[in-house]
């Protein structure tokens, strides 16, 4: 657990070799000052644990006063959870500036002491901005600052950068590389490790921008483009109202989509570590059910036609087709008249489903239109409205026609419908050729692949749950159970009474009926969190969405605001449009495009073999300059090296992850080695190796073939992974020198 009481050892915990930066002068006030933040935090702790056990031992209440107590628990727990998980390390840093000696500390919370002297800005505030974004050409009024290392609740070592020539002569902690540039060079691990402290000014830049619209972050491999994606839901959630659930029933308020699983892996500690609530993490797969067992498409042309915009829209003519109005009429027979339902009056009770009601859940809607329009036709007759409401109930025509004109419709059959019946297909897509429609036919229909799972979501979300229905007249009933039974004791209690005033009368009244009724134990159902809505939508890899799935998140976002993060040079299947010419075309208007071009993780010995195996491709690709140098070159040779290769650099690196990226279908029976990795090149996007070993990369793309834009993208990819060194092994070739 981290420290939280006041210091009984140094905070620093620096080695031998930078024993220059141990000196009094140079850390004294730091020591001070973390000092007074373990008493802070000891304190606020203390409290923080008090005043929740104060408040869980509150009645629960009902209503409002319900809700506040448990935002009031939501919020202490919050807080708690991020003290606790960090200690010292809250710090950040610190800057001077010009104008003024006294330091400012940067946290990753805001902290005050007992006093209210504020001990740390919060990283998110605009006061900490000059923290991330100085630089020489822009010093924001600094004079210098320093970044902390911290190792295990201490810090193992700092950098000092100054910004004037009077920060010179006050710092002699100087080093020829800043705090982020020496971060590069430490050893990876299977989680992404925190980076707050160093991100960067262009980096920065981007996270703090606005909300509004779609802001497109574009960078090539390295420039840091998960950084920003990582920590802009953590500003914005500070920054923005509009965003925040405080005050909100909302579990969730924003999306963030990555590519793949082991992507979402590596980066699980990232939020929880800049103390984020109210942040989902999914891929696009985990937004429908099926996508968990979703296959590959393997016809080209298959693929292409359902991942237009045109064929989830054809989702829309599937759902209407079912509810069409009857065109004829019928006699609905009562023990007390007969009563005739004419074309018209289905068509009057059809048009009670209010607007953007999903199918299934419009039903009861529908539903009490006709048992209205039927009960007025025998307004005229002496038989009470509960006997008529009940004949028209227990019809069963009615409810055969009723079901056959409105029906209850599962979202996985209307779908498979579409590829099993020609001529349904042909209705909800009239615009297909007709070799269109038979090429998506298919045998099983319900054998998915992930070109199915947007026409599913649309389908789902069109429709609604099947049993939302059914709840909800079990909830009723529920209820008016509930109602019965305070009712006769609410009779009990008014016979009893033999007050002067007949106070029990009182219960009567229809408020104190509904605060006698225990709401809280009525059935609810669960609530699907990746249905949304959301306030704001972060995609990682954007530049591999369809049409069809950016219409997935679009479903989720009405407010249209997004964080877009990508890469067109790293779009397997090409990218031959502008950001903004893209997302203008799939429904995201109001883009703003902002570009990372220095790459700071990959080594200029890869760049370098990496360029021209992009360019060779696409000419204009955003390929980003790196700013650093591995001394270690690229390595080529024979695939039978590869089990002394990384024998060879397991022996010699102790720490770091190595990663094997190949197509072959016989990495299934690969051997199990420590911090090593068998990925293929679509699952490796988005992550970082200290190794990388390439097998037979021109078998990477379309097939064993590697032509085109694809194998070229997936080489692109696998290389630009290293971040120290690359291998590349062939069959058949020269062995390693």
């Amino acid at each position: 657990m981290p420290e939280t009481s006041p210091l009984k050892t140094s905070a620093f915990a620096l080695p031998e070799h930078l024993a220059r930066k141990a000196e009094p002068k140079l850390i004294g006030s730091d020591e001070q000052h973390f000092e007074a933040i373990a008493a802070s935090l000891a304190e606020s702790i203390a409290e923080l644990s008090n005043r929740l056990d104060a408040t869980r031992k509150q009645p629960g209440g009902r209503g409002q006063a319900a809700l506040d107590r448990d935002q009031e628990i939501h919020r202490i727990t919050a807080r708690l959870r991020a003290l606790r998980r960090f200690g010292l390390d809250l710090c950040l840093g610190r800057m001077v500036g010009a104008d003024s000696p006294d330091p400012v500390y940067v946290g990753r919370l805001g902290l005050n002491d007992s006093q209210g002297r504020r001990l740390l800005v919060d990283w998110r505030s605009p006061a900490a901005e000059p923290f991330f974004g100085a630089t020489h050409a822009n010093p924001m009024g600094l004079a210098s600052r320093r970044r902390y290392r911290w190792t295990r609740g201490r810090i193992s070592d700092y950098w000092d950068e100054v910004f004037t020539a009077d920060g010179l002569q006050n710092n002699a902690a100087l080093d020829d590389q800043s705090a982020f540039i020496a971060s590069l060079g430490s050893s990876r691990s299977a989680r992404m490790r925190d980076v707050l402290g160093t991100i960067q000014a262009d980096q920065d830049r981007i996270i703090r921008a606005g909300s509004r619209g779609a802001l497109v972050v574009d960078g090539g491999p390295g420039t840091g483009k998960t950084v920003v994606a990582l920590h802009r839901p953590a500003y914005l959630l500070y920054s923005d109202p509009r965003l925040s659930h405080r005050g909100s029933h909302r579990k969730s308020d924003v999306l963030f989509v990555g590519p793949h699983q082991p992507y979402l892996a590596y980066v699980a500690d990232v939020l929880p570590s800049l103390g984020v609530e109210g942040v989902q993490t999914c891929t696009l797969s985990d937004l429908v059910p099926e996508g968990a067992t979703a296959g590959v498409e393997s016809n080209p042309d298959v693929a292409r036609l359902k991942s237009s915009v045109d064929m989830v829209k054809a989702i829309e003519r599937a759902v209407k087709f079912y509810e069409e109005v009857p065109a004829k009429g019928m006699e609905v027979e009562t023990p007390y008249a007969e009563v005739w339902l004419s074309s018209e009056d289905w068509a009057e009770a059809f048009d009670a489903a209010e607007p953007g009601t999903p199918h299934n859940e419009a039903r009861d809607d529908v539903w009490e239109a006709l048992l209205e329009i039927l009960m007025d036709k025998l307004a005229g007759q002496d038989v009470p409205e509960s006997l008529l409401r009940k004949a028209f109930t227990h019809n069963a025509e009615l409810h055969t026609n009723f079901n056959r004109a409105w029906p209850l419709l599962d979202y996985k059959g209307l779908v498979a419908d579409l590829w099993r019946v020609p001529a349904y297909l042909r209705l909800c897509a009239p615009w297909l050729q007709p070799d269109e429609t038979a090429t998506l036919q298919r045998e099983y229909p319900e054998a998915w692949t992930a070109e199915d799972l947007p026409l599913l979501d649309a389908a789902r979300q069109r429709l609604g749950d099947p049993e939302a229905s059914q709840r909800r007249r079990s909830q009723e009933a529920t209820l008016a159970a509930e109602r019965e039974l305070m009712d006769r004791v609410v009779d009990d209690l008014i016979a009893a009474d033999d007050s002067e005033n007949m106070e029990m009368y009182m219960l009567r009244g229809d408020d104190m009926r509904e605060k006698l009724v225990d709401l809280d134990a009525l059935p609810t159902p669960d609530p699907d969190v990746l249905a949304g809505p959301f306030a704001h939508i972060v995609v990682d890899e954007a530049q591999e969405l369809t049409d069809a799935e950016w219409r997935m998140l679009l479903l989720r976002c009405p407010s249209r605001s997004f964080t877009v993060v990508g890469d067109r040079a790293q779009a397997r299947h090409g990218f031959s449009e502008s950001w903004e010419e893209r997302l203008e075309r799939v429904g995201l208007g109001n883009v703003t495009l902002a570009s990372l071009g220095i790459n700071y993780r990959t080594p200029a010995e890869v760049m370098a073999e990496a360029e021209p195996v992009i360019r060779a491709a696409l000419p204009d690709a955003n390929v980003p300059t790196s700013v650093r140098s591995s001394g270690i070159p690229v390595v080529h040779g024979t695939t039978q090296e590869l089990s002394s290769i990384l024998e060879t650099w397991l022996a010699k690196s102790p720490e770091g992850t190595a990663c094997v990226i190949s197509r072959r279908d016989a990495m299934a029976t690969k051997a199990t080695l420590d911090r090593v990795s068998w990925l293929t090149p679509e699952l490796s996007k988005g992550l970082e190796f200290d190794l990388v070993v390439l097998l037979d990369p021109e078998e990477f793309g379309d097939g064993f073939e590697g032509a085109g834009m694809e194998g070229a993208v997936d080489r692109y990819v696998a290389m630009t992974r290293a971040t120290q060194q690359l291998v590349i092994l062939r069959s058949g070739g020269q062995p390693s020198t």
